[in-house]
């Protein structure tokens, strides 16, 4: 598993900016860091900021914050 794969992110839609907006709130706490049309679009531009944002860490030598952000409810696959 990538680093990158072990934060949370998600797209969700905004009211007031008549847009999908992209979240990962332990690499940016702040709020949302890109928007899209789509939910996909969001969603893309969101997987390759955060890329870009662990590997420049990465590279640099720097720590990131532990992953911590979960969704509310674990799911559980039926079997």
């Amino acid at each position: 598993m990538k680093a990158q794969d072990k934060y949370l992110t998600f797209v969700r839609w905004s009211e007031e900016d008549q847009l999908y907006v992209g979240y990962c709130p332990d690499l940016f706490p702040a709020g949302g860091v890109c928007h899209g049309s789509t939910s996909v679009e969001a969603y893309g531009r969101l997987c390759e900021i955060v890329d870009d944002t662990v590997k420049a860490a990465e590279g640099h030598g720097l720590v990131l914050p532990a992953p911590q952000t979960r969704p509310m409810r674990e799911v559980e696959a039926l079997t």
